[in-house]
């Protein structure tokens, strides 16, 4: 029996208690939004500190302006051992719980169900999203330290407490310990599987700008039947402004946006579209039909390859129940742009500014609020831990793992990236039907186990063993 194998048979034989420390931890109701729970986010933090020292970790708890930080390191590493150092991150924080009336129960009462399907489940708040992700990698720690007394390549630990409330204490920290962080290469676990059977490697992310515009016309509101035809109404004009954004064919028509956008590679675009995605399906959920976007690109390529910019609110006048004639004197939208390749965050929003100031006449003006933008994330598919990783889950699951693409971002992932000089390996467990952020989370107890045993393979794999 080879070393893994052992490794793999110790994960079986203890994932009981693996099962157990996984409930104990989502019994702590580490809501990180909310300054009620900040004695519960510390209580997480040092559940998490005494349980990595319980599996052979070096273990301490940093403390920031907000929740605290969990690092940790191996104690040891096998003798010899040629792999990367490697630096794992999760968060321990989660997402309020409310509304709690749709709870089937308590969201801190965690507890497996065997489903009408036949398939079990752990339900409880930070279930999937991320203690479940997280302790799969603990826990296969856990059982290479077991089994073999050390671990197969040098591992460090950083896990936050402030994920769900927009990491604001995660750069500084990046910033001032840069050098005890440092590694070969990030883990990330806080991704998705293709399928219940079938794992993927997140090998790309898309960047974000986010705008918000207001036109402001008339000094004050106006009646419309007094001002009606002659003034100028800011609604109208930045309704006609958002509508150029896009011309026929669904492409962005500020000058320059498509500057650093890649063509998907052809070999890329085939694996995907054997994957038998169903488009009509896909929409056909959320009351659509018809795809929108560029045309001649697949949804997938469109979430998971193309640059997008889209409305998210826009509003102006009056809007309360009943009737008000006016022209109001200022109209406001929020626009985001996801960017894809090596789009500039910065021109983006440059080229922005000047297309609605292009469009304004003499008499208007524009505000603009930015939020700093992030670029987009790429990992080269045909890198050599790729490759390893690939064949760990391969092994694992009997299927070679979806190379996918995200639609959303992993902010974290661009500070590894531009802070510490890392790339990112983007594996996790997770399902689409997690329920993440919603009532009723759940984890499935498979993702769960299969999530340790991969996360054991990926280790040694990485390690050459």
């Amino acid at each position: 029996m080879s070393t893994t194998d052992k490794v793999l048979a110790a994960i079986d034989a203890g994932f009981d208690g693996s099962l157990a420390r996984l409930l104990e931890f989502l019994r702590l109701p580490s809501i990180s939004t909310d300054p009620a729970y900040r004695p519960h986010c510390r209580a997480a933090a040092e559940w998490l500190a005494a349980t990595l020292v319980d599996a052979g970790f070096e273990a301490e708890i940093r403390t920031t302006p907000g929740q605290p930080m969990v690092t940790g390191h191996a104690k040891d590493t096998a003798a010899g051992a040629a792999g990367p150092t490697v630096l794992f991150y999760g968060h321990y924080d989660v997402q309020p719980a409310d509304p709690l009336d749709l709870w089937q129960a308590p969201p801190f009462e965690p507890f497996v169900e065997t489903g009408p399907d036949g398939v079990k489940r752990i339900r409880g708040r930070g279930a999937s999203d991320d203690k479940g992700q997280l302790m799969t990698f603990v826990e296969a720690c856990r059982a290479w330290r077991q089994v073999t007394g050390s671990l197969p390549l040098a591992v460090r630990l950083l896990f936050e407490g402030e994920e769900e409330s927009g990491s604001p204490s995660l750069v500084p920290f990046l910033e001032a310990h840069r050098q005890d962080l440092q590694a070969d290469l990030a883990l990330v676990c806080d991704t998705t599987q293709w399928d219940a059977d079938t794992p993927a490697i997140v090998t790309s992310l898309r960047g974000m700008v986010y705008e918000q515009v207001t036109i402001i016309g008339p000094s004050r509101d106006l009646h419309s039947g007094m001002y009606g035809g002659p003034a100028r109404n800011p609604i109208n004009l930045l309704a006609r402004i958002l509508a150029d954004l896009h011309d026929s064919d669904g492409r962005v028509t500020l000058p320059g946006f498509y500057d650093g956008v890649p063509e998907t590679p052809e070999a890329l675009k085939a694996q995907w579209r054997e994957l038998g995605f169903d488009e009509a399906a896909f929409l056909g959920e959320v009351g659509l039909s018809v795809p929108a976007g560029e045309r001649d690109r697949s949804v997938l390529e469109k979430i998971w390859a193309r640059p997008t910019c889209d409305v998210n609110g826009i509003w102006g006048g009056y809007t309360g129940e009943g009737s008000k004639t006016v022209i109001p004197s200022r109209a406001s939208a929020k626009v985001s742009f996801r960017l894809v390749g090596t789009q500039d965050p910065v021109r983006i929003s440059k080229a922005f500014h000047d297309f609605v100031r292009s469009r304004l006449p003499a008499d208007c003006t524009a505000e603009f609020w930015s939020r700093d933008g992030s670029p987009a994330i790429s990992l080269p598919i045909d890198g050599r831990e790729v490759a390893r990783a690939r064949d760990a889950l391969e092994a694992e699951w009997g299927r070679a793992p979806v190379m996918m693409g995200s639609g959303g971002s992993i902010p974290v992932v661009g500070h590894f990236k531009r802070l510490v000089g890392m790339d990112s390996l983007m594996i996790g467990f997770a399902l689409e039907d997690d329920q993440i952020h919603s009532p009723n989370e759940k984890y499935d107890l498979k993702s769960f186990h299969k999530g340790i045993r991969s996360w054991a393979r990926v280790l040694g794999a990485l390690a050459g063993v």
